[in-house]
């Protein structure tokens, strides 16, 4: 099966409220292992970068300024995805740009019936933990150490790790069940010959040891559970 797993990075929060694409990475996975294609640009957003926004990611207008503009790479990028699923953290944040800057190119949505989200995933299979790309990977021991800034393709393979692990781990991908398993008949129980039942114990005192027991009471001087009778008033 195959997967993209992508991020993006924008000027923003919000794609009808003016904000645009900057980044955008894509990891390319078959049966959830990295094949090692890639598809990764940066983007003039035709705006000013606001401070907030380059302090996520560090991409400044001196830097986009030489940078195309997402029409002029959607041709490769609808090429490169295809039709696969597409999994992205927080993914309906990144589809809506995505889908946004192709509505600008005249081009359909991506269905979102395509998208994998793996914050949601993250929530029902770890309810209570930390559930940002940073935690995720502290918990899973996937090295972040170059993650200093935000950037769509360093967190689209940081977030391959993060699925993966998230789907079950590595073995997952190792194909060590080609042939379909066949369950086992039952296996046969051999009858069990118990062993002749030994009759019970009697425990029960003798007509000796029950007289040896009367005379032994009956030499206790004041003995507490004999109780005097009332002296009559006079």
């Amino acid at each position: 099966m195959r997967e993209i797993v992508f991020d993006t990075e924008t000027t923003g929060l919000s794609f009808p409220g003016g904000d645009r694409l900057v980044e955008i990475g894509c990891v390319e996975l078959v049966n959830r292992v990295e094949t090692g294609r890639v598809f990764h640009v940066y983007l003039n957003p035709d705006r000013s970068m606001p401070a907030e926004a380059q302090a996520v990611h560090g991409l400044s207008d001196a830097f986009l300024a030489d940078k195309k503009r997402f029409h002029d790479h959607v041709e490769e990028l609808l090429d490169f995805i295809g039709d696969s699923p597409m999994v992205a953290h927080n993914a309906g944040f990144d589809f809506a740009f995505l889908n946004g800057e192709l509505g600008k190119c005249g081009r359909p949505a991506v269905c979102m019936t395509r998208m994998v989200d793996t914050l949601m995933i993250a929530r029902q299979r770890l309810p209570g933990a930390k559930h940002t790309l940073d935690a995720l990977c502290s918990r899973f021991g996937i090295d972040r150490s170059r993650r200093v800034l935000h950037g769509a393709l360093l967190d689209a393979q940081l977030l391959a790790q993060v699925y993966v692990e998230l789907s079950g781990g590595r073995q997952i991908g190792f194909g060590l069940m080609a042939e379909p398993v066949v369950a086992a008949e039952a296996p046969v129980i051999a009858a069990v010959t118990r062993a002749p039942t030994r009759p019970p114990r009697v425990f029960s005192a003798s007509a000796e040891e029950l007289a040896r027991h009367a005379a032994f009471i009956a030499g206790l001087k004041d003995p507490l559970w004999v109780v005097d009778a009332p002296v009559a008033a006079t």
